[in-house]
C-alpha cells in the first residue's frame, strides 16, 4: 500500500486547509483510513479516521474544526481543517491502521 499526501502548507492562525491522501496498492474501499499528525519532538498521533461505511472517529483537540471524508471511486481521503490553531502545525500523514508503509506526509504550519 502506498499513501500520497498534499494540501499542506504555511497558514495564518484562523485559517483553512484541505489535505489530500491518495492510496494506492489495492481498493481503496476496503480499509478504514486514519489521519496522523507529528510535530517535533512529539509522538505520532491520530487525528480522524474513516471507516469503510463512513463512520468518523475524531480526536477532541480537532472537533468541531476538522472533517474526514472520503471518495472511493479516486481513492483518496481529505481532511478539511478550518480555524486553524497554532498547535496543529505538524506533518500529517495517512494510513491504515497497523500500517507500516508511510508516505512522505505534508507539512502543516500555522503561523500566531
Amino acid at each position: 500500500l502506498q499513501f500520497v499526501e498534499s494540501g499542506g502548507g504555511l497558514v495564518q492562525s484562523g485559517g483553512s486547509l484541505r489535505l489530500s491522501c491518495v492510496f494506492s496498492g489495492n481498493t481503496m474501499a476496503h480499509y478504514a483510513i486514519t489521519w496522523f499528525r507529528q510535530a517535533p519532538g512529539n509522538e505520532r498521533e491520530g487525528v480522524s479516521c474513516i471507516s469503510i461505511d463512513g463512520t468518523v472517529a475524531i480526536r477532541n483537540a480537532v472537533k468541531g474544526r476538522f472533517t474526514i471524508s472520503r471518495d472511493d471511486a479516486k481513492n483518496t481521503v481529505y481532511l478539511q481543517m478550518n480555524n486553524l490553531k497554532s498547535e496543529d502545525t505538524a506533518r500529517y500523514h495517512c494510513n491504515i491502521a497497523g500500517g507500516d508503509s508511510w508516505g512522505q506526509g505534508t507539512q502543516v504550519t500555522v503561523s500566531s
